[in-house]
């Protein structure tokens, strides 16, 4: 595992840590346990100064009491060295690879998003709000699957993909007005595998990347992994700011441009027409390549006609993939672009798959030529989800304010107090995991936002919902000492902090 770092930030010690309280026992034993794991696994080297127990139980949202006999236990195994004035350091003997090198590239090569990180746990009983991805899979998806022919006198091996999928995914371009031809697509394990790709083949160390702020969180893991450099423009109610993107571009001629055009995740906008041109004409002017992640471009849940792709006004280099119309599991992506770009983007995923599996190509292709009845199912589904949950909000949390979705999954939901990373804590240790603002911003805002998704069971969102709410009554509001209730002034009397599993009664929670 990859090292955090000597002196980690107590928010990026926060995402490693997981689901850390999603256990049963008191909560400094569960603590202590994922710190363990940690130290054990490398992630914390020898002589890793640990935050402040301040400062981590702020980040936490628990009473310091916790931190501190989290801490106490480590120091009792050997694994910590806790001294007055020099803080709380990993133990010298603990196990763990070789720390790096002064003047090493500052290459992020693990995730710590939560986004992921949530995905890694093993299965419990928290709800997760905090991916979001359909929950079941068509029947289509698997009558594809039953009456799948595969082919002879094949090798199996297409490192841009199959034949017969490139042609669908670029006639479904041309039925759109975007006229393509199969050339153009590079088929790909899932869109994340597209924009992996693109980021290892236009991006070096150093390189800027224009981005929105907020933005979808994988896509920043993996500038961050190319140690590219992002250049954040705000995201408004229309979307981009396209007048000061369009100023990002031509001050710092950036090696990449990235947006979500069509319901822009994680806020569900989308950029008027006008404002699209104005920015693929931009981008093709100074010679950026443009990225536009469609993922989300098919889910639109009006009856008007939809807007045209970006890709309809000029260069653009378009990722999409069936993974939020059908479903996740099925990992069918692609990448649409100029002939010359997918060529080197063919060679490059030869180097680290030889293509896609073809059962799954064969099937994405047949799905495809019923694609609109498969998008239909799946919008009525989408657009129950987004009334229930705006529903439950409303009855459950009146205080919460967020934007009726016109598209996507997900709502962009702003608190009226506090921070979307401490809330998650709470909300984790009452069985909800939600996605906090702060992680997909890299202008560092989007502090008091949460993304949550529509995509569970009706029964099963009415619960997250009744969970949040649970949550939602014993944050604690910014500035508060530990043990304060909701709505103590700051410098109250502290109460006593129980030690409880993730069931039982969180009085005495705090920032």
């Amino acid at each position: 595992m990859k090292p955090i770092g000597h002196s980690p930030d107590p928010d990026e010690l926060v995402s490693r840590l997981g689901r850390w309280s999603a256990g049963r026992g008191p909560l400094y034993l569960l603590l202590a346990a994922r710190l363990r794991r940690l130290v054990d696994e490398g992630a914390l080297p020898p002589g890793t100064l640990l935050p402040p127990d301040r400062r981590l139980a702020k980040a936490l949202a628990v009473g310091r009491t916790t931190v501190v006999a989290a801490y106490d236990t480590l120091r009792q195994e050997g694994r910590l060295v806790r001294r007055q004035g020099s803080g709380t350091r990993v133990a010298r003997a603990a196990l763990a690879p070789e720390a790096p090198r002064a003047g090493d590239a500052p290459r992020v090569t693990e995730t710590s998003n939560p986004l992921f990180l949530h995905l890694l746990e093993a299965p419990d009983d928290v709800i997760l709000l905090s991916c979001a991805a359909p929950v079941e899979p068509p029947p289509e998806l698997a009558e594809a699957y039953r009456s799948l022919v595969l082919p002879g006198g094949d090798l199996g091996y297409h490192p841009a993909g199959l034949g017969v999928l490139r042609e669908a995914v670029a006639a479904r371009y041309a039925e759109r007005g975007v006229p393509t031809g199969s050339g153009q697509i590079l088929v790909t394990t899932g869109a994340q595998q597209g924009l992996s790709l693109l980021a290892r083949l236009l991006l070096a160390p150093g390189d800027g990347v224009l981005v929105e702020a907020p933005t979808y969180p994988g896509a920043l893991d993996l500038f961050r992994e190319a140690a590219a450099v992002p250049l954040p423009v705000a995201v408004g109610p229309d979307g981009l700011d396209v007048a000061e993107a369009v100023r990002v571009l031509e001050r710092h001629r950036p090696a990449l441009a990235y947006v979500v055009a069509r319901f822009q995740n994680p806020t569900g906008t989308v950029l008027p027409p006008l404002a699209g041109r104005r920015l693929v004409e931009a981008a093709n002017a100074l010679g950026v390549p443009l990225v536009d992640d469609e993922v989300l471009g098919d889910l639109a849940f009006g009856t008007a006609r939809e807007p045209l792709p970006l890709s309809a006004y000029g260069e653009v280099i378009a990722v999409g993939s069936l993974s939020k119309v059908v479903w996740g599991g099925l990992r069918i992506g692609w990448v649409r672009g100029p002939a010359s770009l997918i060529t080197r983007l063919a060679r490059l995923k030869a180097l680290h798959d030889l293509g896609c599996d073809v059962p799954s190509q064969l099937v994405a292709a047949r799905l495809l030529a019923g694609f609109a009845s498969v998008r239909a199912a799946r919008l009525r589904t989408l657009r129950a989800g987004h009334a229930q949950l705006r529903a439950e909000l409303a009855r459950l949390l009146p205080s919460w304010s967020c934007a009726p979705a016109t598209g996507g999954q997900t709502l962009w939901v702003r608190l009226p107090h506090g921070d979307g990373v401490s809330f998650a804590q709470v909300a984790l240790r009452h069985g909800v995991a939600v996605l906090p603002g702060a992680t997909t911003d890299a202008l560092g805002g989007s502090v008091r936002h949460l993304r949550l998704h529509f995509l569970l069971p009706p029964d099963v969102l009415t619960e997250a919902v009744r969970r949040l709410a649970a949550a939602w009554a014993e944050y604690a509001p910014p500035g508060a000492e530990p043990g304060a209730k909701p709505g103590a002034k700051a410098g109250a009397k502290p109460e006593a902090e129980p030690d409880a599993g993730p069931g039982a009664s969180l009085q005495g929670i705090t920032l």
